[in-house]
């Protein structure tokens, strides 16, 4: 794909340049909205996107169209370049590894890329593997769990996690969609392709899916707490995470909104400090917790970068996006003082675009 350039703005303006790539994800325009409300430094915000109508590209400074797959990096850096970007913050989970396995490239030209190490991608995005870490460092926090990768043994591991006396889930390791076997959900429906309408069934109904798939896939088994649900969001670097926010998801619809509370959950801020510690985690990680029915928490997913739904932190004080920008550039961070108890209602923004004219928001 040849690389083009829709300049929004005449000239550069602001005093740190901030390229945000996968400019399309949803959450974007929340998150350059917050980095725009940064006391710190004034913004030029860079966004890319393989996308020409990436919804964020509404908001940024200068648009950039990028290649795909092998082309991606050197867009990317190309543009970083030309643009005289700082700091590139990953909006899009797709990118991280391939911007991680290039990082010292974009060091090299004095560019910090917002992004954990291979290593730690590797593990933070692998269920199964993180479990495991989880388990041989003796972290309560992780939910009981099998990793199977025969049909024989996905029965035989919802047979011993408890099915069907008590709902029971699986996933994909690299996936984060949870599939979830209860004995009352009613029966779902099969696309082409063998992908599910719903992510609720008994498990009768997955027979015609997973009996005869050839190979079998790698999944992990694993207990479904029925508790609340919690995220914590972080700024981390090295041994350093200054930043921690928790809060419950009251009410989620990944493609549509989100409310939830900022509340002060001692417990899982100490948890997610451990798992960053662990990990090696840099930058930014979301981690979601479930509570189990004897009242202790369960991570449920590791996601080493900023979630969509971080805005949330903004509106209780904590203006995470523009914080980790500062905590890149090696600034010192100032003293965050979150509201606790804040409620947020996260709705995602409609993009219009005229004829003939630039995307608008509404």
């Amino acid at each position: 794909m040849t690389l083009t350039d829709t300049v929004r703005r005449s000239g550069r303006e602001g005093d740190v340049a901030v390229m945000v790539t996968g400019a399309g994800t949803l959450g974007t325009l929340g998150i350059i909205k917050a980095i725009r409300r940064a006391e710190a430094f004034d913004p030029y915000i860079v966004g890319v996107d393989a996308s020409p109508d990436a919804r964020g590209f509404s908001l940024v400074d200068t648009a950039h169209t990028v290649s795909s797959g092998d082309g991606f990096v050197p867009d990317v850096l190309d543009v970083a370049r030309r643009e005289g970007v700082d700091v590139i913050f990953p909006l899009k989970s797709t990118d991280l590894r391939s911007l991680s396995e290039a990082r010292a490239e974009f060091e090299s030209e004095g560019i910090e890329v917002m992004v954990s190490d291979p290593s730690t991608l590797s593990t933070a995005m692998d269920t199964g593997r993180l479990y495991d870490q989880l388990v041989q460092h003796s972290y309560q926090i992780a939910p009981e769990f099998c990793r199977v990768s025969t049909y024989e043994e996905f029965i035989d591991a919802v047979r011993s996690l408890g099915y069907p006396d008590r709902r029971v889930c699986f996933k994909d390791p690299v996936s984060s969609e949870v599939r979830v076997l209860d004995p009352e959900a009613e029966r779902f429906s099969v696309l082409p392709g063998h992908q599910m309408y719903s992510t609720v069934c008994k498990l009768g109904d997955v027979f015609s899916v997973l009996g005869d798939a050839e190979p079998f896939p790698d999944l992990v088994v694993m207990e479904c707490p029925s508790g609340e649900e919690y995220s914590v969001d972080v700024v981390a670097r090295e041994d350093d995470v200054p930043v921690t926010v928790s809060r419950s998801h009251d009410e989620i619809h990944p493609a549509h909104w989100y409310t939830g509370t900022v509340e002060e959950e001692p417990e899982l801020i100490k948890s997610a400090r451990q798992i960053c510690e662990l990990l090696d985690v840099e930058h930014n990680a979301n981690f979601r917790f479930k509570y189990a029915a004897d009242g202790t928490p369960k991570l449920i997913e590791a996601n080493p970068h900023l979630s969509g739904s971080v805005t949330a932190c903004v509106g209780a004080g904590a203006n995470i996006p523009s914080l980790s920008v500062q905590h890149a550039l090696g600034w010192e961070l100032p003293e965050v003082s979150v509201e606790w108890g804040t409620h947020v209602t996260h709705d995602w923004q409609e993009i219009v675009t005229a004829p003939e004219k630039s995307p608008t928001t509404s």
